[in-house]
This record gives C-alpha cells, structure tokens and sequence, in this order.
C-alpha cells in the first residue's frame, strides 16, 4: 500500500474542516494498522470504485462528532447523534471525499465514490477487521478525526 493513497483524502480532509469549522488541522503519524472497530465511535464508510478500489472510512469518536457537529452548525449546541447531525457528518465525508476524487483526477486517477454510510454500532459496518493505511487529523479543540484507507 502507497502512502500516496492517503494523500488527496488528507489534504482535501485539511482544507474542508478549515472551510467548515474554522479550524486547521494537524496531522499525526501516517502508519499501516489494524483496523478495529470500536463502540462508541462514528464511522463514515465511503466506497471507492475505479482505479482505486475498496473503502476510505472517516473514524471518530462520538463526542468528537458532536463537536464537530456543533462547529458545523455555528455553535449550537448538539448533545446527540440524532438524524441531522448523522447527516451533517455524512455530508462532511462526503465532501472530503469528493474533493479527493477531484485531486487524484487532477493527478490522473479516475475514482467514483459512493454515497456516504454512517455507522454507529460495530456490528453494522459489514468490513472486517484488516489492515489499512492510516493518519489521524488533530483538531485543536475538538478532538481527532482518523482517516483509514482500505483498498482491495
């Protein structure tokens, strides 16, 4: 696996928060790790297809997502994961992943994606534990976002 995978996802990752949420992220130590899902996390599974194929899956910590949610939103306070603030941080993976799609088309990689899959329970996300590329975004205040890239 190329660390080149990872990076149309971190830069375009980097300039969405900035542009959502007013904050610019750092960035962690990029590693291959198994991926294990965990409670108490949201997971944003996004599909690849094309010259890229597998999974980009976008993982954070519930109270992580409602901050995220809540500087989405301009401030307003969010104290759970209800049906607008799902769709919110589906939106957001959705963005990244878009914006992505759009780089490594610059770069000459022709990649579709699908429609963003929020998941909440371990049991739901239908991806079994493997090894992926990974690097988590720091965001001052708010928490990490951990971007895992699972190709086939």
């Amino acid at each position: 696996m190329k660390a080149e995978y990872i990076n149309p996802f971190l830069e375009s990752a980097s300039i969405v928060l900035e542009q959502m949420i007013n904050v610019r992220p750092s960035t962690g130590e990029l590693g291959i790790k198994d991926v294990k899902f965990v409670e108490k996390y949201i997971w944003i599974q996004i599909g690849l297809t094309g010259q890229m194929q597998g999974d980009i899956v976008f993982g954070l910590h519930e109270n992580v997502a409602l901050k995220l949610v809540s500087a989405m939103m301009g401030g307003y306070a969010i104290s759970e994961m209800d049906d607008m603030s799902k769709s919110a941080i589906s939106e957001l993976g959705n963005m990244i992943s878009g914006n992505a799609s759009t780089i490594l088309y610059n770069q000459g990689v022709r990649v579709d994606i699908t429609p963003p899959v929020v998941v909440q329970s371990v049991a739901n996300t239908g991806l079994k534990p493997k090894k992926a590329l990974t690097i988590p975004l720091i965001m001052d205040g708010i928490g990490e976002l951990d971007i895992q890239v699972l190709l086939t």
